[in-house]
């Protein structure tokens, strides 16, 4: 008896004594949902964000003084024990804002929603700082496509035989078969410190790097043409070398089945750095207040139409809630903004393409096989203020899709007097979707001689997981894994 009695004791303390980590939820009070991008505060500037599933992971010797303090925009803040939060079976329940616009101003002098948005442009620059800052931060992006049609086939050939032609191309139907009947998902961490001088000069330092894949990783369209020109130079004279053209446009001078091999011989478990710095970076800055961010794509009072909808009272505070749409053609998103009155600053921004609306669009189908349309674009953005009340971003999500079609005959032409002709036809239509986040645990200056004395890698090796696992980012402020995340094995897929 006693010995249940201790295991049930273990069970009960188990988030504590796992790495002393613990993993809670957060959910509304009134419907019992999950509440996504609530802050966190374990003490001072310091904390983490629910995930979209309103789950968290916070490691206990961040927390000061016993106490975790919630705060989501739309809802009442709550401070928590650790003690209280083991009695309520680690589920934190937030009471919605009670709707105050009305309360708050009992005359007929409400603000004029035109001139709260005029005073937060005026306000950009003394409110948000992006130069000579260090940016520690963790970040995770989650990748998917789904191929609707994958057409790979020998048109014709002057040189392999009709046994071998037919061959080839069953071949060719299976791997297309295959990779439309695969899960294409893979997840991708890391974390480490984006030091930015300015736009210009930027270092990354990353200190851990994973990759969440399935077993058959390669489905970029890169590898699926590559694995494809490999499968048909197999069926034709492997000695020689071949010219590779797509149309009018030559690929490739001297292609050959070995030059493939040795390709994948060079396949290390690394990140390129810059790559690295230019996922991060460019995230990044959607939250500033520069040409092309958020904030400035929105602030456009020529473009776009604002609603005062709601406003509440936040430690004193009182926090509009605003809407946009599109006013002119110009303007491509709609959605919510948080303004404080006190200083005009903005704490949260959801943004997405309004209805109708698509971004980057490539149309050359007919004369070159290429179409490709930017349909989804949509994002978070959670500011907070700083100790000097300089608003830093604290979490950015932006989950941008893709519909892509590549329609390419490709034309190997071997290397000889003769040279003989193999007409190759690749063909694929489908839908990327990729989803990053960015959770930033502390935002420092920067100086000018310290940012020269940093070293920056050309590359950086990361872990191959088939499953996510905890003990991975323990010990780190980190976003906790969504049920998919958890859920995900790549040896079944």
């Amino acid at each position: 008896m006693r010995a249940f009695f201790i295991l049930g004791v273990l069970l009960l303390l188990s988030p504590f004594l796992n790495a002393q980590e613990l993993t809670a939820k957060i959910i509304d009070s009134k419907t019992n949902a999950s509440i996504p991008f609530v802050a966190v505060q374990t003490a001072p500037y310091k904390g983490v964000i629910s995930n979209e599933e309103g789950e968290f992971v916070i490691n206990l010797k961040d927390v000061d003084a016993n106490m975790i303090e919630f705060s989501c925009l739309g809802y009442q803040s709550l401070t928590m024990s650790l003690e209280d939060l083991e009695s309520n079976n680690y589920i934190i329940q937030l009471a919605p804002a009670i709707n105050e616009l009305d309360a708050i101003y009992l005359t007929n002098t409400k603000p004029n929603v035109d001139s709260i948005i005029s005073r937060v442009s005026e306000n950009l620059i003394k409110n948000y700082k992006s130069e000579a800052l260090s940016y520690n931060f963790f970040y995770r992006e989650t990748s998917y496509t789904n191929f609707e049609n994958l057409d790979l086939e020998i048109k014709k050939s002057s040189k392999v035989k009709k046994r071998q032609l037919a061959s080839a191309n069953k071949e060719l139907a299976a791997m297309g078969s295959s990779i439309l009947n695969r899960k294409a998902v893979y997840f991708t961490d890391y974390s480490g410190t984006l030091n930015v001088l300015d736009d210009s000069l930027k270092k990354l330092n990353v200190e851990k790097a994973t990759k969440i894949i399935n077993s058959n990783n390669e489905m970029s369209l890169e590898a699926i043409q590559k694995n494809a020109q490999n499968t048909v130079l197999r069926y034709l004279d492997t000695t020689m070398t071949y010219k590779l053209k797509t149309g009018l446009f030559k690929i490739e001078d001297s292609l050959s089945l070995n030059d493939g091999d040795d390709d994948n011989e060079k396949d290390l478990d690394e990140f390129k750095i810059e790559d690295l710095k230019k996922n991060t970076w460019s995230v990044l800055q959607k939250s500033q207040t520069g040409s092309g961010s958020m904030l400035q794509t929105i602030l456009n009072t020529k473009i776009y139409d604002y609603t005062l909808v709601n406003a509440s009272v936040i430690n004193g505070d009182v926090i509009y809630f605003i809407t946009f749409e599109p006013k002119r053609s110009s303007a491509h998103f709609s959605g919510s903004l948080y303004v404080s009155e006190n200083t005009y600053g903005v704490l949260k921004l959801d943004y997405k393409y309004a209805k109708g609306k698509q971004g980057e669009k490539i149309n050359l189908k007919l004369l070159l096989g290429v179409k490709y349309i930017e349909n989804v674009n949509t994002g978070t953005i959670i500011y907070q203020q700083n100790d000097q009340t300089i608003y830093e971003p604290r979490y950015i999500k932006n989950e941008s899709g893709q519909y892509f079609y590549l329609n390419r005959p490709l034309k190997f032409i071997e290397n000889s007097s003769d040279r003989p002709k193999t007409t190759f036809n690749f063909k694929i239509i489908g839908n990327t979707i990729s989803r990053e986040e960015v959770l930033f645990s502390s935002i420092t200056r920067l100086n000018r001689l310290t940012f020269e004395t940093l070293e920056e890698k050309e590359v950086v090796a990361y872990d191959v997981l088939k499953k996510y696992n905890n003990s991975t980012w323990s010990g780190q402020q980190t976003l906790a894994p969504t049920e998919e995340l958890k859920a995900f094995d790549g040896k079944e897929n």
